[in-house]
């Protein structure tokens, strides 16, 4: 099965999402799979056997337990597929990164000059208040 076949399933690529930090047991998955997507537990099991026959998972047993974690190179396989497209939506997405960040800038120089224009101005330390400026002794 290609990689994209495998990939294309909702389902599979959640438990691939549950998976991606570390190694998670069959049942806990199947409970979350279960709960998300209204299956049933063999059918959950079969979207488990397509993704460990497609290379995509490892499972190893721990006790009376089965523990799938992410096999990474088929992933990889996949994402050398998808150099051949990337310049397709490259740019596109550099453009928005740079967009975000140009209105994070304005924001936050907005967020400042809202703060400065909100608190009084602060006088210098060293400049002393009216009152004590004149010298009673002058007078």
């Amino acid at each position: 099965m290609h990689a994209l076949d495998v990939l294309g399933d909702p389902v599979r690529r959640r438990i691939l999402e549950l998976i991606a930090d570390g190694e998670a047991p069959a049942g806990d998955v199947g409970r979350v799979i279960q709960a998300e997507f209204g299956i049933s537990q063999p059918a959950v099991s079969q979207h488990l056997r397509v993704l460990r026959e497609s290379g995509f998972v490892t499972v190893r047993p721990d006790g009376a337990r089965r523990l799938y974690a992410v096999d990474p190179e088929p992933l990889a396989q996949a994402d050398a597929w998808f150099d051949t497209f990337r310049r397709f939506w490259q740019p596109k997405l550099d453009a928005l990164g740079t967009e975000l960040a140009r209105g994070r800038l304005a924001q936050r120089k907005a967020d400042e000059e809202r703060a400065a224009a909100a608190s009084p101005p602060a006088r210098p330390h060293d400049e002393p208040a009216d009152d004590a400026r004149s010298d009673p002794h002058d007078e």
